[in-house]
This record gives structure tokens, C-alpha cells and sequence, in this order.
């Protein structure tokens, strides 16, 4: 839609219906200047410089080499092996053999001009049982990884925890047992202090909520648990905490300068249209739909709603707790890939939820609603609300049916769609001010996508998973595109 047309070259339109066919060729040179660029065009839709530009991946979703050198068991190494847990009993033994191809994948990002990369730790690699004695050749591989990006001139972000805890810790009661958090924060800290040599940029754990609810709540997940109210709430305490105490211990531990964030999928809150009262509801909305999690650390405190609701089941904890959790964190990370939209009430928290109807779109993964503007208002709220200073989007992306055309191409259509409006709205927060550094898009390659396992592609490159031969997708020659112009095509 044009942002202004004069009254006068209105009116003329209007008297000129009968035209209306040939009116591009028919206005005067004049009128045309009149006609302004379309607000979402040219250069309006361009990224500043020094924008870092992205990929997100995960330890277990492509490293394979589940029993090279050293690595330990982990929870989703049992769980994937338990008969009727994933799709089609699909496991991340092999996945993506990132281990032994990553150099192969780190041209690919050079090739499409990544200029930063996310990637995780598997923990079991550095503490094959959690604790004790660290394991050289598990902290090997990633110096390898680290050194190959670089090289390609592609910063690194390292995840400390991405869902893959190791199975001897979990036999203690993994994260239900408060030792948990603590051999965390020894493990993250150690971590982190031998390879910010290299990486100046740490996130302690990625997207609490998924792994408490899904793993402990629902037991879709690992390790496949389904725990009481209580049990819940006492848990995501003590994740929470893990989180605050490995701030700490990486403070303590890297190298100066070592900045440290969170990579969370907070519920990015929407209002239903942009009218004051909506607006103000999703303001609120956010803090509360979020009470647990980024809430929390950005406060070290709960919120009374999130309390009163719990009544006797709210977890107990103490002062201390408290101040750790909400150890203050240089950057906030965002996995944003829905919409949650709010309108105002007059209920006694301000605000409802408005959950989308049967015939919403979504992507391929039913979950995956199509909520461009929350890439908008994500980031935009998470400034406001706690003053959040550096922002980036850890994960960002969609599922796709993709499938090879006869040519040997994927034109993954849907996918090239959701990027681009998403990535419109991106930008709209970029040039209002929200201080929004990076992208990383979810993700490079198709990978195990946990108890969907392999049915789901996520991946901007089609991996054949019997050859690990990979195809770059349209999607990947649109990034690419996106990258090189610094800007919405």
C-alpha cells in the first residue's frame, strides 16, 4: 500500500475511471513523483551494517558419533532408543553426522554468507557422566569447530545446554535434584573458560520452557516424565537457578569480556490489532505469560500472579536463590517462531489470551501458527518491559513438506514465504530502534527434530539422511539474497 497520494492526483484518478487500464502509462512524469515508495519497499526494508547474519543448530539434532571419543549417554539417547517415544523410532545416532562433516557445513554457511553461527555443547562430550574428570577429546572437537568457523569468518555463539543431559546425572534425579543446577554451572563454567579464548558469546541454556514442560510436564519429550504441579514448579526452580549459577560461573571462569545470555522462547506477545488498549494488554502479557522463565531471571523475582495461581504447589526457595537467578545477562536471546495474541479485559490480570481457531495456517508441524508480527513485538516488548539493551533472534523458522523436483531443486515456497514476512517484521523493529543485533535462522540443515525425528524439515538445505548428500533449498538462495543485499527481497 502507498504511503500518501496527493488529494489532487486522487481526485484526477477518480474522474479518470474509464482510464484506469492504462493509468501507469498515462500519469505525467509529475504525477508519478507524487506516488511515494511503498512503505515496506527499497530501501525501507534494509538492515543496518554490522547486522549479524545466522544459523541455530543443536548437539544432538546433528552431531551423530553418540560413542566416539567419550561421549556419555544422555537422556534423549534412551529416550529415542525406548520403543514408541519418536517418529518412526527415529534416533540421533547418526543425525546430520555434524561431527565429522562440520567442515563441509561450515563452507556451505560461507557460501550463502553467514557471518555468525550457534551451535551447542553436548555436555556428556565434556563430562561423559555430568561430573568429575573432564574429557580432552570431547573438548577437542569443538576447538575444531571453532577454529573452522573462524577461519571462515563466521563469529561463533556456543549453547551451553540444549536438552541433552546426560543420562547418569538424570539417574539422580536430574533436574528435580538441586546438585543438578549446581553441576551445571561447574560444567558451564569449565566450558566456557577453555573455549572464550575463541567464543566471546555464551548462552547457558536453550528454551527452558520446552524442555520443563515437554520433558517433565507432558512427557513428549526426554526423559519422558510426567510429574505433578508441584514437582514441576519445584523443577523449573531449580533450572532457573542452573541458569544463574552458571552466569557466575562463566563470569568467573572466561575470559574477560565474555558476554552471557539466554537463548528463550518467550512467548512473544501480540496485540490483536495496534490500538492502545491491546497494546498495553500485550505489554502485560508478557510478564506473566513468561512468569517461570525469562520473568524471573530478568527480575530474580515471580510475579504474584504466577504464585497465586500455583497456591500450594509454588516451589520454595530462598532470598539467596533468588538474587542468583537474577544475575543480570548481557544480551537476551529470542526463539521466536509463533504469535501469541492477547486482548484487553478487565480480568484481574488485564489481559486474555485469544487462541487461533482450527483454520489458522500453520507450517507443516501443526504447532508452527504463522504470526509474522511477533518477530515485531517480541523483541520490541522484552526492550521495554525490562530494558534489555542487546537482543538477538536465536531461532527463527518452519517446517515444510519438502520435497526434490525432478530437476534435483526443492522449491520450498511456504518456507521462502513465512522467512520473508517474518523477516519484514524484523526489520520494522530494527528501524524503530529495537536493539536487535543478529539472526540466526532454524536452521542450516534438515536434522533430527526431536521426537518428530526425522519427518519434520526444518532446514534451509535438504540432507538425504541415507547419504548426507546435501541440496541447498530456495529458501537457502533467498537467505543468501537477504544477506548479500542487507534487506527484504
Amino acid at each position: 500500500m502507498f504511503n500518501k497520494i496527493s488529494r489532487r492526483s486522487f481526485a484526477r484518478l477518480l474522474g479518470a475511471s474509464s482510464a484506469i487500464a492504462y493509468l501507469p502509462v498515462q500519469l505525467r512524469a509529475s504525477e508519478r513523483d507524487e506516488l511515494s515508495v511503498p512503505t515496506h519497499g527499497g530501501e525501507a526494508r534494509r538492515f543496518p551494517e554490522g547486522f549479524l547474519w545466522g544459523s541455530a543448530t543443536a548437539s544432538y539434532q546433528v552431531e551423530g558419533a553418540v560413542h566416539e571419543d567419550g561421549r556419555g549417554m544422555t537422556i534423549w539417547d534412551t529416550f529415542s532408543h525406548t520403543a514408541g517415544k519418536t517418529h518412526n523410532g527415529d534416533t540421533g545416532d547418526v543425525a546430520d553426522d555434524f561431527f565429522h562433516l562440520y567442515g563441509q557445513d561450515v563452507e556451505l554457511m560461507k557460501g550463502m554468507g553467514l557471518t555468525s553461527c550457534r551451535f551447542s555443547v553436548a555436555w556428556s562430550r565434556i563430562f561423559p557422566s555430568g561430573t568429575g574428570a573432564p574429557n580432552q577429546k570431547g573438548l577437542d572437537f569443538y576447538k575444531r569447530l571453532v577454529d573452522s568457523l573462524l577461519a571462515a569468518n563466521i563469529k561463533p555463539f556456543c549453547t551451553l545446554y540444549h536438552w541433552d543431559l546426560p543420562q547418569a546425572l538424570q539417574d539422580k534425579g536430574g533436574w528435580e535434584n538441586r546438585d543438578t543446577a549446581k553441576a551445571f554451572a561447574d560444567y558451564a563454567g569449565y566450558t566456557a573458560g577453555k573455549l572464550s579464548d575463541k567464543v566471546g558469546q555464551f548462552m547457558t541454556m536453550n528454551e527452558m520452557r520446552s524442555f520443563v514442560e515437554l520433558g517433565y510436564k507432558t512427557g513428549t519429550h526426554a526423559p519422558g516424565l510426567r510429574l505433578d504441579a508441584k514437582r514441576v514448579a519445584q523443577l523449573n526452580h531449580y533450572v532457573v537457578l542452573g541458569h544463574g549459577l552458571a552466569v557466575q560461573a562463566i563470569r568467573a571462569q572466561a575470559k574477560a569480556g565474555t558476554r552471557v545470555g539466554i537463548a528463550d522462547n518467550a512467548e512473544a506477545t501480540v496485540p490483536m490489532y495496534e490500538a492502545k488498549e491491546h497494546v498495553e494488554a500485550a505489554r502485560i502479557a508478557i510478564r506473566e505469560q513468561n512468569a517461570s522463565y525469562l520473568t524471573v531471571l530478568e527480575e530474580g523475582k515471580y510475579t504474584d500472579h504466577y504464585l497465586q495461581g500455583l497456591g500450594a504447589d509454588a516451589p520454595h526457595f530462598t532470598a539467596e536463590e533468588m538474587q542468583i537467578i537474577g544475575s543480570p545477562m548481557d544480551f537476551v536471546g529470542l526463539n521466536i517462531y509463533t504469535a501469541t495474541y492477547v486482548r484487553a479485559d478487565d480480568s484481574a490480570k488485564g489481559y486474555a489470551v485469544v487462541h487461533p481457531p482450527s483454520s489458522y495456517p500453520h507450517m507443516a508441524s501443526s504447532w508452527l501458527t504463522v504470526g509474522p508480527e511477533a518477530l515485531y513485538w517480541g523483541p520490541k516488548l522484552v526492550s521495554e518491559v525490562w530494558n534489555v539493551k542487546e537482543i538477538y533472534i536465536t531461532e527463527n523458522g518452519a517446517s515444510s513438506a519438502d520435497e526434490i523436483a525432478a530437476n534435483g531443486q526443492v522449491y520450498d515456497t511456504d518456507r521462502t514465504m513465512y522467512l520473508r514476512n517474518y523477516l519484514t517484521e524484523l526489520q520494522r523493529a530494527v528501524s524503530e530502534g529495537v536493539p536487535v543485533r543478529g539472526y540466526f535462522l532454524w536452521s542450516l540443515l534438515d536434522n533430527y527434530e526431536w521426537a518428530d525425528g526425522y519427518e519434520k524439515r526444518f532446514g534451509i538445505v535438504y540432507v538425504d539422511f541415507a547419504t548426507q548428500k546435501r541440496t541447498p533449498k530456495l529458501s537457502a538462495d533467498f537467505y543468501k539474497q537477504v544477506i548479500r543485499d542487507k534487506k527484504v527481497c
